[in-house]
């Protein structure tokens, strides 16, 4: 595997230097034994330290115990969870005052030579990983506590080279926490406009309106607008491998939280026979689930052949009363959520029934107006899947930069 990763940045050519933790760490975790009034922080999977009134932490916030049995972490310090960092609870505290953790917490330091941001980044790499997954010991739980991260040896190269891997990732980092914040922005912004754009409590205008837009909102049944269908049904020993796509409720679930799900197929010639009963999906149209996760849309997004058939998904047409990125944005709403609470026995409704479709009221402006607000939200839809293809690919990227920036061991 050698003694210098894959990728390394110009000017630098030196081996590196294989070293044990122990070599260059030290326990530095102190009880809080004058009951310092220090802000109790915790250490999660994805964002390391955190104030632990903002951590759902399995430990719990630490508002009533006493806090002279937990540990000081000063400045410039790591502190992890034994139990958990095998998935990554780790964390590197840079703020500014002392804090303290709880007492099941490992806290540590490192010596000048060491660049802590280069080290942060080596307990992320899948090299790391493996010593924990050769020294963690115990039966029903599994732990790793410092005397084994003391073991663990790492390959290093000079201080400056250290820095340079380490600015180098925590701009991977900057970027991917940007996209995640964007996104989150405008995930909010998304829905307080669905609170505010479509009528509420009784009326018949909602709060925010587009400019130039007067007058009352109709009212009126889904069925009476457009066509609601059903289509015949598919056996799962008629699924294919390729051919036309077979679109079903989970394939609309995965779809609506940007998730992956497992394609399925029939032939085309199944296809021609189910569709000339009846019809083809149309760009436009939209699929609602009738079970599961009651109500969720999904809009046809072109004309190529797809096929829609199962026990819980109900297809409502395009037609010239609608316009189907409207109708799409009125079904992640919070009036159609209510809907479908009021029409539940239970608080709960097991199944949506294309007759229940049919009698679903609707409220729609002009058609210019539903457009706009289509356009509206497709929009956000957009920035929202843009920030989070940019976040999952950088995601990727230093996944491939941590797997190669730092020599792997056998």
């Amino acid at each position: 595997m050698g003694d210098t990763p894959k990728i390394r940045f110009k000017g630098f050519a030196d081996a590196w230097e294989q070293r044990k933790l122990s070599d260059f760490t030290w326990a530095s975790g102190k009880r809080n034994k004058e009951d310092l009034n220090l802000e109790p922080y915790a250490i999660t999977n994805e964002h390391g330290f955190i104030p632990q009134n903002k951590a759902h932490d399995e430990f719990g916030y630490m508002k009533n115990t006493d806090r002279k049995a937990y540990n000081i972490v000063t400045p410039n310090s790591f502190a992890y969870n034994p139990a958990r960092i095998n998935v990554g609870s780790i964390g590197y505290y840079e703020g500014t005052e002392n804090v303290i953790v709880s007492s099941l917490y490992e806290v540590f330091q490192t010596a000048d030579y060491v660049d802590n941001k280069f080290l942060w980044h080596w307990f992320k790499s899948d090299e790391f990983s493996k010593w924990i997954g050769r020294l963690q010991e115990g039966s029903v739980r599994l732990y790793f506590y410092y005397d084994k991260l003391c073991e663990c040896q790492i390959l290093m190269p000079s201080v400056a080279e250290q820095k340079k891997i380490a600015t180098s990732l925590d701009h991977l980092d900057y970027l991917i926490t940007l996209h995640h914040r964007k996104c989150d922005e405008i995930k909010e912004l998304k829905k307080y406009m669905l609170q505010k754009m479509f009528p509420q409590n009784g009326e018949k205008i909602p709060e925010i309106r587009f400019e130039g837009f007067t007058g009352t909102w109709e009212q009126c049944k889904l069925g009476e607008i457009t066509d609601i269908l059903s289509a015949s049904r598919v056996h799962k020993e008629e699924w294919k491998t390729e051919g036309v796509p077979f679109f079903r409720s989970s394939d609309v679930m995965a779809a609506f939280k940007r998730t992956k799900n497992d394609k399925v197929f029939i032939s085309q010639e199944l296809y021609e026979k189910l569709s000339a009963i009846s019809g083809k999906p149309q760009q436009g149209d939209i699929f609602i689930t009738g079970g599961g996760s009651i109500g969720t849309p999904y809009i046809v997004p072109n004309n190529e052949p797809l096929y829609s058939k199962d026990a819980d998904l109900i297809w409502v047409k395009k037609s010239k009363k609608h316009d189907p990125f409207y109708l799409y944005s009125y079904f992640i709403s919070p009036i159609f959520r209510e809907y479908l609470l009021s029409i539940s026995q239970t608080g709960t409704i097991a199944h949506y029934t294309i007759e229940q479709v049919k009698k679903t009221p609707v409220f729609f402006p002009s058609l210019e107006e539903q457009q706009k607000i289509g356009v509206y939200f497709s929009d956000l839809d957009h920035l929202i899947t843009l920030h989070q293809h940019k976040c999952d690919t950088l995601k990727e990227v230093k996944k491939f930069m941590l797997q190669n920036m730092f020599p792997q061991k056998g």
